[in-house]
């Protein structure tokens, strides 16, 4: 399982990468700034559901440095 998979590893203000519901199909990634964690459980595995400062909301599949690089693969 990856880092997005579990919740103790997403905390508000992190930067991270996301899928969108729509974007299910072809796996396209938005990244923003975690708002609110959305999924209860401690594990999902496709990734746990998060709401971005922006509104969207989706599950994580990236989690980034401050420097913008990938922390998981």
């Amino acid at each position: 399982m990856g880092a997005g998979n579990n919740r103790k590893n997403i905390k508000i203000g992190l930067n991270v990468g996301i899928v969108l519901k729509q974007d299910q199909g072809t796996g396209k990634i938005t990244r923003g700034v975690v708002k609110r964690i959305l999924t209860n459980s401690s594990t999902h595995p496709h990734g746990i559901k998060v709401q971005l400062q922006d509104g969207c909301v989706g599950r994580v599949k990236d989690i980034y440095a401050s420097d913008g690089t990938s922390q998981e693969k």
